[in-house]
């Protein structure tokens, strides 16, 4: 580049997509990725996963992770595999979760590979050399990369340990949303706003969307409950193994304690799950102050009267001979594989059962299908139709909604910082959100805020002067 003060900011992935998130931030001196995830979805999108990436990995100096879902940590042991030799900076709960969420696809990803007749991503291996890049770095701290860079973790409020990232460079500030959480969220806190910002990339995922108030949203799974045990059915739900699994436990403690709900038997079908759980415990001080406050008088959040964890093969079969009503959580959340599919093929035929929908169901999922009034899937090679009742709700969403975007990208200021006189907040780069929900909220920050905003293709070079 002739400009040593020019900044070019690479999508190779989030653009128009949810998935694969991956930005590159380029000088003459160095080039930083901004996470570096699987596509997943449509087999259309997936297929990016098995082509080369469309830059040198030798080339990269430094990866900064802000947080440990797989569509943004999925492709870091492809990365090391290819060259890169830098380091990996991360909060310390992502760190722990980035082992067990790698270690738990790679099974996953071996027989989708075969499926494929392709070679696997990566194994357990590859995940060693990936652990071993890391650096642990806690929020608002500032930290210097190399000469001329450096990024501050704010609180996202997505998942424990999800960041905002604030980098610094060449006279320039660029904000990268990562997930921004839902407030108010069980046990996180809320992510923070900043003010001062030259380009903000900031995801979209429920860009065109509004979500229930928390508070219905737990009122749908207590009548969900009460319904289930009086039809003496089985509830379903999906649900991703971080996160909306721990909500969800942390939300039927609360009615269960509260007596709100009849006692049932609460099956946590999840190894992985299992595990994070456990991480949760270990980082109480990322906590909000009202679950802080809840840990202090000795309440296991995350623990009651009814609950079962299976861990085994074994113990997962055996809730088959469970007699019902009985409440079955697994993963996947998307109904993409896992635990939960064999269940929905035993059970989604029966009307007096239910499925209840409460993560966002990507484009060309099986859960999508489903939400979207499917009479009749294929599952596991076997069809399966659909009599159960289907229920959504997206109250227990981990990501913003519109409402809350808006009220985040409006803090910032439309002044500059610094020595500067004349400087604006340039452009917000709308993404991770499929094609509609970002064009939506590109729209709106246009009229309501009056910014710049831009929604970019998937290799767009965007020119940060």
């Amino acid at each position: 580049m002739k400009n040593s003060n020019g900044v070019k900011l690479h999508f190779f992935g989030g653009a128009k997509a949810v998935t694969g998130v991956c930005y590159m931030l380029e000088t003459e001196n160095y080039k930083i990725l901004v996470d570096c995830g699987l596509f997943q979805g449509e087999k259309e999108l997936e297929k990016r996963n098995y082509e080369p990436f469309t830059f040198e990995p030798k080339e990269i100096d430094a990866v900064i992770i802000s947080h440990s879902h797989l569509d943004h940590i999925g492709r870091l042991p492809q990365l090391i595999k290819e060259g890169f030799a830098g380091r990996i900076y991360a909060t310390p709960p992502t760190i722990e979760f980035t082992r067990l969420i790698l270690e738990d696809s790679v099974k996953i990803l071996e027989e989708k590979a075969m499926k494929a007749n392709v070679v696997p991503f990566f194994d357990m291996q590859n995940v060693e050399r990936v652990m071993e890049h890391f650096m642990p770095v806690e929020y608002y701290r500032k930290t210097k990369i190399s000469e001329g860079v450096e990024f501050t973790f704010h609180e996202a409020g997505h998942i424990l340990g999800s960041a905002i990232t604030e980098i610094e460079t060449a006279g320039k500030k660029i904000v990268f949303s990562g997930d921004l959480g839902h407030p108010p969220v069980p046990f996180l806190r809320p992510p923070d706003f900043l003010e001062q910002a030259d380009y903000v990339v900031v995801e979209s995922t429920y860009g065109d969307k509004n979500h229930e108030p928390a508070l219905a949203c737990k009122e749908v799974i207590e009548n969900a409950i009460e319904e289930t045990i009086a039809k003496k059915g089985v509830l379903m739900i999906p649900s991703f193994a971080m996160e909306r699994t721990q909500q969800l436990l942390y939300h039927l403690n609360e009615l269960a304690e509260n007596h709100r709900i009849p006692a049932v038997q609460v099956f946590i079908d999840s190894p992985l799950a299992i595990k994070i759980t456990e991480v949760y415990k270990k980082f109480p001080q990322y906590y909000n102050n009202e679950a802080a406050a809840e840990i202090k008088s000795g309440d296991d959040l995350f623990n009651f009267a009814g609950l079962r964890l299976t861990r085994t093969s074994r113990e997962s079969k055996e809730i088959n001979d469970i007699p019902s009503p009985k409440i079955i959580i697994a993963g996947s959340g998307m109904s993409q594989g896992g635990r939960i599919v064999h269940h929905e093929v035993r059970y989604l035929s029966e009307p007096r059962n239910t499925l209840l929908l409460i993560t966002y169901q990507a484009e060309g999922t099986l859960g999508r299908r489903i939400a979207e009034g499917a009479k009749r899937v294929e599952i596991l090679d076997q069809p399966v139709a659909i009599r159960a009742k289907i229920q959504a709700i997206s109250g227990y969403s981990a990501h913003a909604d519109q409402r809350f975007l808006m009220e985040w990208l409006g803090h910032f200021q439309k002044i500059c910082y610094g020595e500067k006189k004349e400087c604006v907040l340039k452009n917000i780069f709308i993404c991770q959100g499929e094609a509609r929900s970002a064009n939506v909220l590109a729209g709106l920050v246009r009229d309501e805020l009056g910014v710049k905003a831009t929604v970019p293709e998937m290799g767009e070079v965007a020119e940060l002067e």
